[in-house]
């Protein structure tokens, strides 16, 4: 299974990243805004990234009543983006109403099912109230995910290989928490290599950091698309 790269926008506005997307613009083809530059700026950001050539993947994380989530469904599936996330923990119904949005209104829109968040421990979850560990409760809410119509997940590359085998096959998988070799590993709890996630079954590799805070992003970036090359 091919694996791509999601290049993270972590900026508050467009402009910030401006000169290493324009770089960039070529070897990386998408790109992930999320919270910090959305509530910053609005849809507007997404217009401007999207207008620069980038496929935009949106993680809004969206968690609330199934009314009004499949409303902001439907609100940005006006605006030019490949992918949203929504949070699995939000229940069957919830998921249900957003993925009738997403067809009724955006066909091509893949919406991704947020599981367990990569900065959360086992110890973090059992202070919310969940006993099992992370990967008993990404299978969990990736299993209803899927039954609820979801066609892929957020997950720590952790949780891959078990995911592969307790889900279709065609169930797209995008992994945060990867670092090259040597880099720091940030907040991120669960972390794995680009090659090792992409021998795991990964479909998309989330990566921000390493790129944007390397000497040469350029570079950065291009070392990684060769390692997953060899996968």
């Amino acid at each position: 299974m091919a694996c791509d790269l999601i290049l993270v926008l972590d900026a508050q506005s467009p402009r910030d990243v401006a000169p290493a997307l324009q770089q960039l613009r070529g070897t990386v083809r998408t790109v992930k805004i999320g919270l910090e530059m959305f509530t910053s700026c609005g849809p507007d950001c997404v217009r401007e990234i999207a207008g620069l050539g980038f496929d935009v993947f949106l993680d809004l994380k969206l968690h609330d009543i199934p009314n009004t989530v499949a409303k902001a469904v439907e609100s940005v599936a006006k605006l030019p983006i490949k992918m949203l996330t929504l949070h699995t923990g939000g229940g069957r119904e919830m998921m249900q109403w957003a993925v009738k949005a997403q067809r009724d209104h955006a066909p091509n829109l893949l919406l991704l099912g947020v599981t367990v968040l990569t900065s959360m421990s086992a110890a973090g979850l059992a202070e919310t109230g969940v006993a099992d560990s992370p990967e008993h409760q990404v299978v969990r809410l990736g299993r209803l995910a899927i039954d609820s119509g979801l066609r892929g997940l957020v997950c720590s590359p952790l949780e891959i290989v078990t995911l592969r085998a307790a889900l279709p096959r065609d169930v797209a998988l995008v992994t945060p928490g990867i670092r090259p070799r040597g880099a720091d590993a940030g907040d991120q709890t669960r972390i794995m290599t680009p090659a090792d996630a992409a021998r795991s079954g990964a479909t998309y590799l989330v990566i921000g950091r390493p790129i944007f805070k390397a000497p040469d992003p350029v570079a950065a970036a291009r070392a990684i698309l060769a390692e997953l090359s060899t996968v």
